[in-house]
């Protein structure tokens, strides 16, 4: 450009979109807010190219992700249990109302922001895994109660129990209440039979709590290598907590929800006696973790669902012999491992270690070289963080991008 741009000039065009200022008229680069002004109620009536987003970015497969949903629910229906999948993963209401609207009798929360704003967005029935602990969340919580009758909090100490009792008396409701059971990792959760029982009991006699149940999981069992040592270990830490839950139901307590298992486990779960759900999460997107698994009929890799979300990225670099920089770094993918898996290629490795680059390396059988302004998919490390870094998700049938949804309960860590 010929004209200077006064600093004032400069900043009034980088508010409003300075992309249309600076790139050519022949290369598209659609912004987030860009791609956002073009959407009515979050679909994309024009199509535009996947190319054709600004990077990084994240996007998901449509109809790897239908087939993900499709595939979950027939099995475990077929199994004669049900899904309570764990919006934690994607924090996307509109994917969880297609979770719900495909038979899942519920979704997962971690966080009590994410149960809130699920809550706002449709989403009625809501177990919260973590517990209440401080003032301010428990309130929190006790509110949330309040309007959405569907609202289910775990509780795992007689501490906690009584606080959530006094707070939900004080609120005018009757809290919905499940036990968690530590699955024997110490991470969380009171330990199982007579601990847990006695737990139980208490929740039962309190006046501002109904007791639900329990959930019991164990979230490294899903990653164990190997389906035969994988089924071993699902089943031999919830085997205590599935005790439980019988002397539970022996003494004549709410037994209507035993929750637990996960994406690794899927197929294992119904095994263990009692078990009402599971508590799927990463099955919607599938990674670069749970791809090394390996599966019931694949000992390699885990196959039986498509991985569907990657981040786009950019080459920036490529002058140097055996290798180009990207612009998705850590702060595009974090420096989860295994590394991020370059989409439909072979013979190279992607690194996202540096904070805004990402580094390709080209082996001596690798499929092809990028140049300068290429773009190319990484299937990412670990799904659940990498959502938490972006604002909104695209959904691509194909090239063409169809729909662009909100991550609303993105960075609710409270």
């Amino acid at each position: 450009m010929t004209e200077s741009l006064s600093r004032r000039h400069f900043l009034h065009a980088a508010g409003a979109g300075a992309a249309s200022v600076w790139i050519p008229r022949t290369v598209h680069g659609y912004t987030e807010a860009e791609v956002r002004k073009m959407a009515f109620n979050e679909r994309l009536e024009e199509g535009i190219s996947k190319w054709d987003l600004d990077t990084p970015c994240l996007i998901v497969d449509l109809d790897r992700m239908e087939g993900n949903l499709d595939r979950m629910q027939n099995v475990v229906a077929r199994n004669g249990i049900a899904t309570r999948p764990h919006a934690k993963t994607h924090k996307c209401p509109a994917i969880a109302r297609l979770q719900v609207s495909r038979g899942s009798v519920g979704i997962c929360t971690a966080k009590i922001s994410e149960a809130e704003v699920m809550f706002e967005h449709g989403i009625e029935q809501i177990l919260m895994t973590t517990v209440n602990v401080t003032p301010r969340k428990i309130r929190r919580a006790m509110h949330l109660k309040k309007w959405c009758t569907g609202f289910i909090q775990a509780v795992d100490t007689p501490a906690n129990a009584r606080d959530l009792s006094a707070a939900a008396e004080e609120a005018g409701v009757v809290a919905d209440i499940v036990v968690d059971v530590d699955p024997g990792g110490h991470r969380s959760g009171i330990t199982a039979g007579a601990p847990a029982l006695a737990l139980a009991q208490l929740v039962d006699t309190l006046p501002g709590l109904r007791l639900r149940g329990i959930l019991c999981y164990d979230g490294g069992a899903q990653h164990v290598t190997g389906f035969t040592e994988r089924r071993t270990r699902a089943l031999s830490s919830l085997e205590a907590a599935a005790e439980t839950f019988v002397q539970m139901h022996r003494s004549g307590l709410d037994t209507g929800i035993f929750s637990g298992g996960g994406t690794g486990t899927y197929n294992i779960d119904h095994e263990t006696a009692g078990l009402t759900d599971v508590q799927v999460g990463s099955y919607v997107f599938m990674d670069a973790q749970y791809l090394s698994i390996g599966g019931a009929d694949n000992a390699e890799v885990y196959n039986d669902f498509a991985p569907a979300l990657t981040v786009m990225t950019t080459v920036l670099n490529a002058q140097y012999e055996g290798r180009a920089t990207t612009d998705a770094g850590a702060k595009a993918n974090t420096i989860n491992q295994p590394w991020p898996i370059i989409k439909g290629e072979t013979g190279m490795t992607y690194t996202s270690g540096s904070d805004e680059y990402g580094s390709i390396r080209y082996g001596d059988n690798a499929s092809r070289t990028y140049a300068v302004g290429d773009k190319l998919e990484v299937i990412v490390s670990h799904c659940d963080p990498v959502v938490n870094l972006y604002d909104q998700l695209y959904g691509v049938r194909g090239d063409t991008v169809e729909v662009v949804w909100p991550i609303a309960g993105r960075g609710k860590s409270v």
